[in-house]
């Protein structure tokens, strides 16, 4: 997100953020606190967010001088944080604890506060800590799966095999706390996209989360990948072979009760639903779209974005 956008009302530089703010399709409502600056993996092939940025905590202290700039008459209004930046769950328990306890103290209508975070800063986390920030407030988790595909994860620098993201996952899940995950469509090019879709599935599948969004590979300039599909040793999949690879996905999914979208800006046909109910009807739009082949109804390449 943009430096400076509307975030609840609230214009966002009244607050000292540094760099670019990114937050999920979900927060756009959200008043967007930097708990950490960047990203504490920040080695992914296909990823600009957080380049300009060195990893660092700021923590309970720097929450509490943020909310200190806004006026009381502000603050009585927030109903939801976001913790940004790339992965406040980073945090120890007791610093994210303490975070968590700042907003409660400021945020007097405050009803849920969200991160993103990364599997291998969960490594040391216990459920019964994750239950402990869910008691101090911890209300949703965002973790980027990406793929179920080891191969796909080593090549694109994830710095996590599937089993420790599924077991990650898992213990977000066990704790109690709602869990949304992102995946990447087209991540391996079209040679690896049947073994990417079925194993991203495969994956989901043990998780069970209670949120899936489905984004489309972006290939900014800046990055390694960008690098890679200038020199030819990637190739970009097409729109309709994205679609063939979402319809893979969505077809080997069984999860409880799942909300299932492509509503963020980088996908080329947004679709929803929750899938125990409509599996069905998400597979037969796919199925016409293909097989029309009609490129009027997807988004335009250049009306795509982060």
């Amino acid at each position: 997100m943009p430096k400076g956008k509307l975030v609840s009302g609230i214009v966002t530089n009244m607050l000292r953020y540094e760099g670019s703010i990114w937050r999920p399709p979900s927060e756009a409502r959200s008043l967007i606190l930097q708990a950490t600056v960047g990203c504490s993996h920040n080695a992914c092939i296909f990823c600009v967010s957080y380049k300009d940025k060195r990893f660092r905590v700021r923590g309970a202290k720097g929450i509490e001088a943020d909310l200190e700039m806004l006026p009381h008459s502000l603050k009585r209004g927030v109903r939801r944080v976001f913790l940004a930046d790339g992965n406040a769950l980073a945090m120890t328990t007791n610093e994210m604890t303490s975070t968590l306890g700042v907003l409660r103290k400021n945020l007097p209508a405050l009803e849920r506060v969200g991160a993103y975070a990364y599997a291998k800063d969960l490594r040391e986390k216990t459920v019964k800590d994750l239950e402990q920030l869910r008691a101090a407030g911890l209300g949703i988790v965002y973790l980027g799966l990406e793929t179920g595909d080891d191969e796909l994860l080593r090549w694109c620098r994830k710095g996590v095999d599937s089993r420790e993201l599924v077991e990650a996952c898992k213990k977000i899940r066990v704790a109690g706390i709602p869990l949304s995950l992102t995946i990447i469509l087209g991540l391996g090019g079209l040679e690896r996209s049947e073994r990417h879709a079925r194993a991203t599935a495969k994956a989901l599948n043990e998780i069970d989360p209670e949120y899936v969004g489905a984004l489309t590979l972006m290939i900014p300039q800046g990055t390694p990948l960008y690098e890679m599909t200038q020199r030819g040793e990637f190739t970009p999949m097409r729109p309709f072979e994205i679609l063939q690879e979402l319809r893979t996905l969505v077809a080997g999914l069984e999860l409880s009760n799942c909300v299932f979208r492509t509503n963020h800006a980088s996908n080329y046909l947004p679709l929803g639903g929750t899938l125990s109910r409509d599996k069905k009807r998400i597979l037969e739009t796919l199925d016409t779209v293909i097989a029309e082949h009609d490129d009027s109804v997807l988004r335009p390449h250049g009306l795509r974005g982060l």
